[in-house]
């Protein structure tokens, strides 16, 4: 049986990256594809497999080229990868990896973070929500095709699987899906993160840095406060943020998985600001015994314990509005509690990437069983 794994693309070390790693754990033996891999811009375990791309690869070696090419030619390479003599394609990501041509014969699988957000999500972006005029009217005549292509090909799909709740609901809403869709929460690699004995004075974020991540929000707060934050990612806002932070906050990117672990493990608190579909780093955090502050909406509720009354068996301390206010009432109250860094990392151990690659390989395997070739 021939299997084939797909990805969206490989140009940045994230969460959908990892969760595709995990995939080439469960089937070590599958052919895996993408439209866009650069070797130094994710993670190193995939040097020591054979990654099948094309020419769009040597166009979009970075976040930037990537998004800037992908309508039309990032489509039109997705549809460019030929995997019709494949009996299994299981395909990971958002929006491309659903475009490649499979067999009519062929059993697909979509593991969905989400459906394509600039698609279905526009107002995510701040490119979007500033655009007017003639330019306003060239983004919606773009996303008025990106909503039929998508839809399009994801009814080729025969199992969706996703992270969370939301996106469920997400997939039955936008792509009328009437079959299983499989909740299977991401993993975090405990292995990579440890326990410090003596956790530093800053506040921590790791984030891509778009307008919907609300990176601004944590900044303006910070500013204000003057307590010392670190923040790590890039991404189109990266120049924007660096221009409104003061000196007490500190901007990384590049960072080895060691030098991250170091981060995540010595700081005071971690940062989620955003409302994410799922999100892996408050669970790196976790596994590192820290604390997280959160917004109150999507993932974090089915991943983070919150603290109600009992600061020793609460992995987070969740804040109800992405406003300045309540931010800075949530870290003010943080800095009152004792939290339990033990109790934080034995949560976190639940999502440990060894579990999720079983899970994933058993719901495969089975569904597979069950198709007739």
């Amino acid at each position: 049986m021939k299997i084939a794994i797909v990805q969206d693309e490989l140009i940045r070390i994230g969460g959908a990256e990892r969760v595709c790693l995990c995939y080439h754990y469960a089937f070590p033996n599958a052919d895996f594809y993408t439209i866009a891999y650069n070797p130094n811009g994710t993670f190193e375990e995939f040097k020591n497999f054979k990654i099948n791309t094309n020419w769009y690869s040597k166009i979009a070696q970075t976040q930037k080229q990537y998004q800037k090419y992908f309508f039309p030619l990032g489509i039109l390479a997705a549809r460019m990868l030929d995997l019709r003599n494949y009996d299994v394609v299981i395909q990971c990501g958002t929006h491309c990896s659903k475009y490649v041509q499979v067999s009519k014969n062929s059993l697909v699988f979509s593991y969905c973070h989400t459906p394509f957000r600039l698609a279905w999500q526009p107002n995510s972006y701040a490119q979007y929500i500033e655009s007017k005029g003639f330019n306003k009217f060239i983004f919606n005549i773009i996303i008025y095709f990106l909503k039929k292509i998508d839809k399009y090909f994801s009814k080729r799909t025969n199992f969706y699987i996703t992270n969370a709740k939301e996106p469920l609901n997400r997939i039955f809403n936008y792509y009328k899906f009437k079959n299983e869709v499989k909740i299977i929460p991401p993993p975090v690699n405990i292995s990579q993160f440890y326990i410090s004995k003596n956790p530093k004075e800053y506040y921590f974020i790791v984030s891509r840095l778009e307008y919907y991540k609300k990176v601004h929000l944590v900044i303006n707060v910070f500013n204000k406060l003057g307590k010392n934050l670190i923040v790590v990612g890039k991404g189109t806002q990266e120049e924007y943020l660096k221009s409104i932070a003061k000196s007490n906050i500190t901007f990384k990117k590049g960072l080895s998985e060691a030098e991250l672990a170091d981060l995540y493990a010595n700081c005071k608190g971690f940062l989620m600001p955003q409302h994410e579909d799922y999100g892996i780093t408050p669970l790196e955090a976790n596994a590192s015994g820290r604390p997280v502050i959160a917004y109150a909406k999507g993932g974090v509720l089915e991943t983070m314990i919150p603290y109600t009354n009992n600061e020793n068996e609460c992995t987070a301390l969740f804040f109800e509005h992405q406003t300045e206010e309540s931010l800075t009432n949530a870290i003010l109250k943080f800095e009152t509690l004792n939290f339990n860094s033990q109790f934080i990392r034995k949560h976190a151990e639940k999502f440990d990437e060894p579990i999720f690659v079983e899970k994933i390989k058993n719901f495969v395997l089975e569904k597979i069983k069950l198709h007739q070739f």
